[in-house]
């Protein structure tokens, strides 16, 4: 598991409920896991925006990732709704995937992560500029 270079996220991640942290967890190193294996992505910038967990590359698209209160038995992955990139996935992934709007993917507490589809999704948000005017972002 990556080590947090930035003390307010891990903070953020502190604050989750213990099972929720497990899951959001799990999607961090995603992230970072989709980075190395993703050819042209240098360094991660782990952040906050919106007092949520964000990840950004030059040349990339921010993911965001987030647990809240009022909906206890969901987490979610967000990315920016300006993009193609949800319309995308949702060609590609609609059946592995529970989508909201032009945005969001959500899981529930109980859902199995389909890791390598997942990870596919963020490395087309963290190469998304130089991909996004190819057809399906070149997948």
């Amino acid at each position: 598991m990556k080590k947090f270079s930035n003390p307010e996220v891990a903070a953020v991640f502190a604050s989750y409920p213990k099972n929720m942290r497990k899951h959001l967890m799990y999607l961090r190193q995603l992230v970072f896991d989709a980075a190395l294996e993703t050819d042209g992505v240098g360094e991660i910038e782990e952040t906050l925006k919106w007092g949520e967990p964000s990840y950004l590359v030059k040349g990339g698209s921010t993911i965001r990732m987030d647990w809240k209160k009022k909906n206890p038995d969901y987490y979610a992955v967000y990315f920016n709704c300006k993009t193609s990139l949800i319309d995308t996935f949702k060609e590609l992934y609609r059946d592995k995937f529970k989508f909201e709007g032009n945005r969001v993917i959500i899981f529930s507490e109980h859902d199995q992560v389909p890791d390598k589809a997942l990870k596919h999704c963020f490395s087309l948000s963290l190469t998304y500029h130089k991909i996004k005017n190819l057809p399906l972002l070149g997948a």
